[in-house]
């Protein structure tokens, strides 16, 4: 019985034998296809932009696209626009191309030559603070008059802003308008962005005779003219950079935001030929996923995506227009970092309840950091503008506006209604702690604006 079993085994072996030229042929195959596969998954990588962004949203395969193109969707979104369907995001990128190697280098040596103006602390000074009075600003939004409107105590209006090792430009309303003779400044963004251009108006309204000045009704571009400068003080609403449904200043709170991720063509041809651009954007991509309407998709076909990445591809179509549109020389642009929000008082006095509202001082803590500034979107965003080299200066308030628990309105503001005694009495729940008084904190922001111009 064991022979029989012996040459079975044998013939088996001398099959198996026989498949291993086979064998080896099919894994040489393999190796070479995946040879190849590396080779060209590495030529691609080398041939894809050095500034585009690569995240934890990046599916397996992705395309890149080329952002702002004169012939793009051939229907504009708007509060009426609507997804037909929505899918999973597809991975699409867009691409643009940043400054070269030395513009990088000069931004940087700049910096470093420089006093950090945004590294200090907040000084109570009621002898030069503030720079004009609540009530004799007539452009003054109801939305940030907190006197007004029944706050009372008003060391709010009071801090000055000390950098660590060097001093801010002495704000100086006259000299401004100097600068901005001739000139277009424009102010691009959400309503943040707004309160700092009426904080700029307010700061330079006062040095114009009132038959000289004027300003149009609020629109999604308002102006505020000087007529013997020649001079124009302006805020375009765009609160997401791109092109979306929310683009409405009044009609915007709808119960899905779509944005065009690859085009700011929409809002640029408002801007393009202003002198000082300044942008922010930053808060309404905290408000949960975002639709994608790509210009080249029909039948309002959507795809889906987290804030971050959404904004990530916003700023990815404003920095190809900044890159392909700007000259220095002729233009100034810059980008306003977040501004942070106070909702959770826990954050600066441990175990306490509530938000901003009855907050009176700045937090004292050097570095504090909480939870309305988010640092994978603060990321984000250096690591774009610095692609765009000495094209855009950073307005950097994010931790400076960290310290100041006690600059936003809370209940003491009027947005279309006055709050009734209910809900004044609710601080709790209808406390604006995303906004800021003014006078107050934007007027700082401004005073940096007036430093580097």
């Amino acid at each position: 019985m064991a022979l029989p079993l012996t040459v079975s085994m044998s013939n088996k072996w001398s099959r198996k034998k026989r498949h291993f030229p086979l064998l080896a042929v099919l894994l040489l195959f393999f190796l070479a296809c995946s040879v190849i596969y590396i080779e060209f998954s590495i030529q691609q990588i080398h041939q894809s932009p050095d500034h585009v962004l690569h995240s934890q949203r990046q599916t397996s395969s992705f395309t890149y696209v080329k952002p702002n193109l004169p012939k793009g969707a051939s229907d504009v979104l708007d509060g009426s626009s609507s997804c037909n369907s929505t899918r999973n995001y597809s991975g699409k990128k867009i691409r643009w191309v940043g400054t070269d190697a030395k513009s990088n280098q000069r931004r940087s040596i700049s910096q470093e030559n420089s006093c950090d103006v945004f590294s200090g602390k907040w000084v109570f000074d009621n002898q030069s603070y503030p720079l004009y009075k609540e009530s004799d600003c007539p452009y003054m939004s109801d939305q940030l008059a907190c006197h007004k409107h029944g706050r009372s105590d008003l060391q709010y209006q009071h801090w000055r802003w000390q950098p660590h090792n060097c001093n801010l430009k002495r704000w100086d309303a006259t000299e401004m308008w100097e600068k901005l003779r001739g000139k277009r400044l424009m102010f691009v963004g959400d309503s943040l962005n707004r309160g700092q251009w009426i904080s700029m108006v307010c700061l330079l309204q006062s040095v114009i005779p009132a038959n000289k000045r004027s300003r149009t009704p609020n629109a999604q571009l308002t102006i505020f003219r000087a007529e013997e400068y020649n001079a124009t003080v302006e805020f375009l609403w765009a609160p997401l950079l791109v092109e979306s449904n929310s683009d409405d200043p009044v009609n915007h709170r709808l119960s899905e935001r779509i944005i065009r991720p690859d085009s700011v063509l929409k809002h640029s041809a408002q801007w393009e030929h202003a002198d000082i651009l300044v942008f922010n954007s930053y808060l309404w991509w905290r408000q949960g996923p975002v639709k994608l309407q790509w210009s080249g998709e029909e039948n309002g076909a959507c795809e889906e995506l987290d804030g971050l990445g959404a904004m990530e591809l916003a700023m990815g179509a404003w920095a190809d227009w900044v890159a392909s549109k700007v000259i220095p020389l002729k233009k100034h642009v810059f980008f306003v970092t977040m501004s942070p929000t106070h909702f959770w008082k826990g954050e600066w006095e441990a175990g306490s309840k509530g938000n901003c509202y009855n907050e009176t001082r700045p937090i004292d803590r050097e570095g504090h950091w909480g939870s309305g500034s988010d640092l994978a979107t603060m990321r984000m965003v250096d690591k774009m503008v610095s692609g765009l080299g000495s094209k855009v200066t950073v307005i950097n308030i994010t931790q400076l506006s960290e310290y100041r628990k006690d600059g936003h309105p809370s209940i003491y503001r009027k947005f279309w209604e006055t709050l009734s005694p209910q809900q004044l009495g609710n601080p709790a729940s209808y406390s604006d702690c995303i906004h800021w008084c003014l006078p107050g904190v934007p007027d700082v922001w401004n005073e940096l604006l007036f430093h580097f111009l």
